[in-house]
């Protein structure tokens, strides 16, 4: 194993690392927003919400991620001129593609959180008198993100491991990264090695800080004794 290769091409790496952090970031912020409202039309009695929602989520669930990002990439400008516009930058792709699948799987999360939430806490805000959009705003959201926690920890990964595809539309990622360097060298062991070791620890690192906000928030529902 050639050591000094991995070194002198630490900083391909790095800056590999901080475009999959940001854009990974990013994509998980902007689709936790969006995943909100289709969770709550998901799980709506009136079918003009529920349906589009449901359409939505098993269309991006149903499909793989690089296929999402080939139809968006290649297929935009089947539609409109992506020339001069955000659209014809791969990193604007992949993000957007990012957004909706990680929003697709994040919405079915918290709907099975929403589900899952006592009927006892609902009933005691209907004894309160709060309206519905209250309830949802002081009682079923917050309790929801909150037991969704664990869940999304997985989803957080799968999404850092899934933006491995971006390297393929020519962003220089992690895996972008690894991929140029084993051009250069004609050394896939090292090269993807690396890569690999960054993805690991990013998976440690995004793991603890799960842990330590599932101690904080669900202190709630560990036993007392």
């Amino acid at each position: 194993m050639d050591f000094s290769l991995i070194i002198e091409s630490f900083p391909t790496y790095l800056q590999g690392l901080w475009t999959t952090v940001w854009l990974v970031g990013l994509a998980l912020v902007i689709g936790l927003c969006v995943s909100i409202p289709l969770a709550v039309a998901r799980n709506s009695a009136n079918y003009a919400f529920s349906l589009p929602s449901w359409g939505f989520i098993y269309f991006f669930r149903g499909t793989p991620l690089l296929v999402q990002l080939y139809l968006i990439y290649y297929g935009m400008d089947q539609f409109f001129p992506v020339k001069d516009t955000l659209w014809e930058n791969a990193w604007f792709c992949a993000l957007v593609a990012f957004i909706l699948n990680t929003s697709a799987y994040t919405a079915e999360i918290i709907r099975g959180a929403i589900n899952g939430l006592p009927k006892g806490e609902v009933e005691a805000a209907k004894a309160y008198g709060m309206s519905k959009f209250m309830t949802y705003r002081r009682i079923i959201l917050p309790s929801a993100l909150r037991r969704a926690l664990p869940a999304y920890s997985n989803e957080v990964i799968f999404m850092l491991h899934g933006s491995a595809v971006a390297g393929i539309v020519t962003i220089m990622d992690l895996t972008g990264a690894a991929r140029l360097v084993n051009s250069r060298y004609y050394a896939p062991f090292e090269s993807f090695l690396t890569a690999g070791l960054f993805y690991m620890a990013l998976t440690f690192m995004i793991l603890w800080c799960f842990k330590v906000a599932e101690k904080r928030f669900l202190a709630y529902l560990r036993p007392l004794s």
